[in-house]
């Protein structure tokens, strides 16, 4: 397994100019937990999942095939979150072979109910109009905003990846 840490334009170490997203985004616990410890209409909705290869040239040396999936994290009627996880194949099996049909259940709920899931270290990019993460997380907005910060980082279970991006939207800072 191949994880190169900071290419592509994601960091280490959040920059400058983060203001109130800040805390969201250096959060270590589940990000699921944290919105709904401020928020009591929490839920998930599903944009798709889809099936076929993926290459990532930050994280694997070679297509594989995976499952991708989309959600986005609602407090009531305002999304707060969208998150994109790919999830190869080759991961989907024991202990994490549910994760194929999660449906409006969180994946943070699997991924931090289990101790043995190991996390790299988060990294962290500013989103603008044109990456593909942006336009992704904005089509259901109605104002989208200049920019966007996310956050990514791989969870690993014997030695089975699946990598989680998690894009902030600004309703998230109402929380």
């Amino acid at each position: 397994m191949k994880i190169c840490l900071y290419p592509s334009g994601w960091h280490g170490r959040l920059r400058q100019g983060v203001g109130a997203y800040r805390p969201w985004l250096l959060d270590q616990g589940s990000l699921t937990r944290r919105i709904v410890a401020r928020c009591s209409a929490f839920n998930v909705r599903p944009l798709g999942t889809l099936s076929g290869l993926w290459q990532n040239a930050d994280t694997l040396a070679r297509p594989q095939r995976a499952l991708l999936r989309e959600v986005y994290l609602y407090c009531g009627a305002t999304p707060v979150v969208y998150a994109h996880s790919v999830l190869p194949f080759t991961s989907l099996h024991g202990t994490w072979r549910s994760l194929r049909n999660l449906g409006e259940r969180p994946l943070g709920d699997v991924l931090f109910s289990n101790p043995r899931v190991r996390r790299t270290p988060l990294q962290f990019r500013k989103l603008h109009r044109q990456h593909w993460l942006y336009q992704r997380a904005c089509r259901d907005l109605m104002q989208p905003p200049a920019f966007l910060w996310a956050r990514r980082s791989v969870f690993i279970l014997k030695h089975r990846p699946i990598q989680v991006t998690e894009v902030f939207l600004p309703g998230i800072l109402g929380l």
